[in-house]
């Protein structure tokens, strides 16, 4: 089946390049102000973007996303309010992928049916829930993929390959390969390693992989985007958000151009 993503993926690749997937905070730092971020998230060139369900025990993110989730629920977002802004997010970019990150307990509050259902109605294409391991699929998968939405699995450098089946089963939309093993924003893994754990993976699947985790200048995107399907970047624009507030905009938009543009260029720059 087509989907936004895979549209979006096989687009990419077509073109040679990476995807560019970013990720912000819904509703940091206001939920008033979210919806000019994620058209300047668009505007700076990202191909994807997740957006973050704000929690308050947010165990696998770095100070970054920490802050930016007390924040944003200081300003009163919840789950509906989120749901909000992607639904008027979907009519401004009727074609653009948006996915949800976040943990177990806003996604299954009122059930797994009833969060599928208004994420599909918000035309969500794709969930990522941190907390909720493969081996515990029943909880939120089978609500997501009848819903029509694609669940997004993580794998990790420890995921190995007696385990890696079990994370790919049910998987779908992309693979976001966490390089590292910590939270987020704190460091990158080195790239060889990286490089290595992409050929593993992608001769394991035939879903995009994307890695992310510590991915902050055009030069360290550039690298990732000629080994992987998907370059992630989220600490690094959460910290413009928490500098700028409603002002971030226009910074956001700059500097997402410039991993856009690293991206664009990395495998010319590889060929040559």
């Amino acid at each position: 089946m087509t989907t936004r993503l895979s549209s979006t993926f096989t687009r990419c690749a077509a073109e040679d390049r990476a995807a560019l997937v970013t990720f912000v905070t819904g509703g940091d730092p206001t939920p008033e102000a979210t919806p000019a971020i994620l058209d300047a998230l668009v505007a700076g060139g990202a191909d994807v973007i997740e957006l973050g369900m704000p929690f308050t025990d947010p165990m696998a993110d770095g100070p970054a996303i920490q802050r930016a989730n007390l924040r944003s629920l200081g300003a009163g977002t919840t789950t509906i309010k989120l749901l909000e802004i992607a639904a008027d997010f979907r009519k401004r970019h009727p074609d653009f992928p948006l996915v949800l990150m976040g943990y177990a307990n806003p996604m299954v509050r009122r059930g797994p049916l009833w969060f599928a259902a208004e994420a599909a109605k918000a035309g969500i294409d794709g969930v990522i829930c941190v907390d909720v391991p493969p081996e515990a699929d029943d909880a939120l998968g089978p609500a997501l993929r009848s819903a029509g939405i694609d669940l997004i699995r993580l794998a990790t450098p420890t995921t190995d390959a007696a385990r890696l089946p079990t994370v790919l089963e049910g998987a779908s939309g992309f693979l976001y390969y966490v390089s590292v093993a910590g939270i987020t924003g704190l460091q990158q893994a080195a790239q060889a390693s990286i490089e290595s754990a992409v050929a593993r993976l992608k001769a394991a699947t035939t879903l995009p992989v994307a890695v992310g985790f510590g991915v902050r200048t055009p030069e360290q995107a550039s690298a990732i985007a000629r080994v992987a399907d998907g370059v992630v970047v989220g600490s690094a624009i959460v910290d413009l958000v928490g500098q700028h507030g409603a002002g971030a905009p226009g910074p956001v938009k700059d500097y997402i151009s410039t991993l856009s543009a690293a991206i664009r260029g990395a495998r010319q720059e590889k060929a040559a």
